[in-house]
């Protein structure tokens, strides 16, 4: 017979490591204005899914992919502005 064991002990026993850390959790942060550019960009996308699109509708995809373009632009910007000594960019 052949006897089912679980998984819990070594599960519970990373649980303290499950939890994202203070660094990963303002990681996020500043990557937030990028993740919703990026959402806006795929409701932009999902909207003409199941249509042709209209002009508007790609209006609001050029704006949208702009805005993710930006926000991109703006992180990458700060974490080179960041690392550079004396803040000079």
């Amino acid at each position: 017979m052949n006897h089912v064991v679980t998984l819990q002990d070594a599960i519970t026993a990373f649980a303290d490591f499950i939890e994202p850390t203070a660094d990963e959790l303002d990681a996020i942060e500043r990557e937030m204005p990028v993740i919703l550019a990026d959402v806006d960009l795929l409701d932009a996308h999902i909207v003409t899914l199941d249509r042709t699109p209209t002009e508007v509708d790609e209006r609001r995809i050029r704006r949208a992919r702009r805005r993710a373009l930006a926000a991109r632009v703006a992180l990458i910007n700060r974490a080179a502005s960041a690392s550079m000594p004396g803040g000079a960019a």
